[in-house]
């Protein structure tokens, strides 16, 4: 009978030591998309000359593993509570500080960063990665599903034939779609205070998009191996529409380089309330965009620290 790629599964425990097997069992399922596994070789020819022509040989080298996945962004349904997808941030270097009953608050940091054991199910294969570390890219696109999109390298832990678990999905809540209804408009120079967001100025928006672009890395050494996050540039970008005398003061400020922030919050109820606050914000590139007929305001962006490890706030509500 065939092997089915459609049964895939994969369960992610943070590690106490990097590297160590945390373990993780079917409480530890992610309820995920577009999820690919490589192993990632760096192979060498040997490039042996015969008398003869033919290949001249190649040696399987070093090798690591990448696991790539997508998540929905929706909240644990409890404000205070820590929802699903907390964990795979902490391995992406970020920091999570909860207030009970109110929020969790998810910060980027340089040190101490944490680590994931991931198990990758593939009908009846599972591998184990070890030590993982990540990037993620969050996608706020009006019209579609919020996600978090997650790229992790690991060290190879080994494969075995074997069932996968019976997944437990009861932290995973629905997500609601980014639109008018369940997302506020894009605010531009709001101040973060406690959860909320003052001042500034909102427009009508397509959403937001904002890659951490950690550079996460399998380093060899002999005896020395790691996995580490050796540096990040978050980058981003937004399409508004703008009347024309806001677009005018908005391209003066590109061109004399004036940072801001950038502000959006999704979700209406308490425990499903996303916002995500990006203190520096450095447009570029701005152009118009063509969306059905009407005129936007494109724009790039570098989200830059203000005093380090700022550069981007989450906040479960």
């Amino acid at each position: 009978m065939a092997r089915k790629i459609k049964k895939t599964l994969i369960l992610a425990k943070l590690e106490t030591t990097q590297g160590t097997d945390a373990a993780p069992a079917a409480a530890d399922a992610l309820l995920i998309s577009d999820a690919t596994f490589s192993v990632e070789y760096d192979n060498k020819d040997r490039n042996l000359i015969r008398p003869t022509m033919g290949h001249g040989g190649t040696l399987v080298g070093t090798r690591h593993l990448k696991i790539d996945f997508s998540v929905e962004l929706a909240g644990s349904g409890t404000a205070g509570d820590a929802p699903a997808w907390g964990r795979l941030l902490l391995a992406c270097a970020f920091a999570e500080t909860a207030t009970p009953g109110q929020m969790v608050e998810y910060t980027p940091v340089s040190d101490a960063l944490k680590s994931l054991t991931i198990k990758y199910s593939a009908d009846g294969v599972i591998h184990t990665a070890l030590g993982c570390m990540g990037t993620v890219t969050f996608d706020m696109t009006e019209g579609e599903r919020p996600t978090l999109k997650f790229s992790f390298v690991g060290f190879d832990g080994g494969s075995q034939a074997a069932a996968a678990p019976t997944p437990n999905y009861t932290a995973w809540k629905m997500p609601h779609i980014v639109n008018t209804h369940n997302s506020g408009k894009l605010t531009f120079g709001g101040t973060y205070a406690t959860g909320a967001i003052t001042g500034g100025d909102s427009f009508c928006s397509k959403g937001l998009t904002l890659n951490m672009a950690n550079d996460a890395k399998y380093l060899a050494l002999l005896g020395c191996n790691s996995i580490d996050i050796t540096d990040r540039k978050p980058a981003g970008s937004f399409a508004l529409a703008l009347p024309a005398d806001k677009e005018v003061a908005m391209r003066a400020e590109i061109n004399q380089n004036t940072p801001t922030s950038i502000s959006l919050l999704h979700g209406t109820q308490a425990g499903e309330k996303v916002l995500l606050h990006i203190a520096r914000a450095v447009r570029l590139n701005p152009k118009y965009e063509d969306s059905n007929g009407q005129l936007l305001l494109a724009c790039d962006f570098n989200a830059e620290p203000v005093n380090g490890d700022d550069e981007l706030r989450i906040v479960c509500l």
